[in-house]
């Protein structure tokens, strides 16, 4: 196979910097190397070392660029690509005004297959290659979706939608076909090339505790799979779940009790938790999704993410489309910073980046396979123009040091900033 060898800066981590001290989980290289055969990463290192060794290899020099794994987006809703950056409403009212009427529309194959090609097309070229994603209650959108990504060789994660109450007729399943046809998708889809299946409530109050009741016997029946919902994203919601669930302690009781919380769980937004609920997620080894630029465009609230990585629960990062504002995980890097520095605390470059990769990477049960800039990891890779625009470059002509001239790209950078992306180590 052929060997290329891609000639930048590097950045890489060997550990979690909200765990550990982040100085000693980085590694950046001025003068780093990255050399890819048959769609993985065979080696990291130093130009000079690897354009020794491997003097056959085919060699893209980006100079002054910076080489990281490809971003992975662990939330977003790719059916609702078109109505991305709707005005003015709270979440519930936001599902039914532009929400539910987008996702009955993908019922119709072709216009799944629209949506799934230009939704992927557009994270591609903001540096996102891979993204767990929210399908519609339809089986054709999941297939759309799975389909789209294996035509470009990405890394997805997905899966069907299940509601059988408070949505649409249009959009309304049954216990029995949540069941039959996640089930059904699962045995056509998972480990299918490079896709991963999620089975997907889509919130405790579209689902009946029967339809939860038959979606965790599922879970339990496929093990291998991720499970993904919502979880404690705005106070008029949890003031609803409490209506719906009155025996459940909490709202992520509400999961609990129907078999649907577990290490391979995947739990959006998680913005108002309770302390045991917080406790419960650490020690089951479960994952929530910091979603910023959504939080704050519908008003959802400040997540706690230093709090959380405190208590040592499980953290990835996400655009959440199109909940929210915006497809780039640079600027949802930016939003995370705002957020926690309303919260009284800032996180360092290091831990965004490692929270856009690495860290949405072990929430999906990825780690190792992508958002990892080592050996044996999967070819995705992102190349970011540090001096993108005339605002970063002014910037970052100023730095001090490698992570004052990083910072600014995270906060002003946009699909501008994207020199070049690779995936499964082929360059696009």
């Amino acid at each position: 196979m052929a060997l290329n060898l891609l000639i930048g800066q590097t950045l890489g981590f060997t550990g979690d910097p909200f765990q550990q001290p982040w100085q000693e989980v980085t590694q950046h290289r001025r003068d780093g190397a990255v050399l890819v055969e048959d769609g993985h990463i065979r080696a990291v290192g130093t130009r000079a070392n690897l354009s020794g060794e491997y003097p056959q290899a085919t060699v893209t020099d980006y100079g002054e660029d910076l080489i990281v794994p490809g971003f992975v987006d662990a939330h977003v809703h790719y059916p609702q690509t078109a109505i991305i950056a709707s005005w003015g409403k709270r979440l519930i009212d936001w599902l039914n005004t532009y929400t539910f009427p987008e996702e009955m529309r993908l019922s119709d194959p072709n216009y799944a297959a629209e949506i799934a090609e230009r939704y992927l097309d557009i994270a591609l070229s903001h540096g996102t290659t891979t993204m767990a994603s929210y399908c519609t209650t339809a089986p054709t959108s999941v297939s759309a979706y799975f389909e789209a990504a294996a035509q470009r060789g990405m890394r997805v994660v997905g899966g069907k939608t299940c509601m059988d109450r408070n949505a649409p007729e249009g959009l309304i399943d049954t216990t029995q076909r949540a069941y039959d046809e996640s089930k059904a998708l699962i045995d056509t889809w998972h480990s299918k090339g490079r896709a991963v299946y999620a089975i997907t409530p889509r919130f405790s109050p579209t689902s009946t505790p029967e339809q939860l009741d038959a979606l965790g016997a599922l879970w339990a029946e496929r093990p291998n799979c991720l499970m993904q919902t919502h979880l404690s994203e705005q106070t008029e919601e949890i003031t609803w779940v409490r209506e719906l669930f009155p025996t459940a302690r909490d709202y992520l009781d509400t999961y609990a009790q129907h078999g649907l919380l577990g290490t391979r769980g995947v739990y959006g937004h998680a913005v108002h938790l309770e302390p045991c609920e917080i406790d419960q997620l650490a020690e089951v080894g479960a994952s929530v999704i910091h979603c910023p630029t959504s939080n704050m465009f519908i008003g959802s609230g400040l997540f706690d993410l230093m709090g959380l990585a405190k208590a040592k629960v499980g953290l990835g990062l996400a655009s959440d489309i199109g909940g929210g504002s915006n497809f780039s995980m640079l600027r949802t890097m930016a939003a995370a910073y705002e957020v926690s520095q309303l919260r009284g605390a800032a996180p360092h470059p290091a831990q965004l980046m490692w929270l856009a990769s690495e860290g949405s990477a072990q929430a999906l049960h990825l780690q190792g396979k992508v958002g990892h800039l080592g050996v044996g990891a999967e070819a995705d890779l992102c190349v970011l123009n540090l001096k993108s625009t005339q605002a970063i470059e002014q910037r970052s002509h100023n730095a001090n040091d490698f992570w004052e001239a990083l910072f600014p790209t995270i906060m002003m950078g946009d699909d501008r900033a994207m020199r070049q992306v690779w995936v499964a180590g082929k360059p696009l």
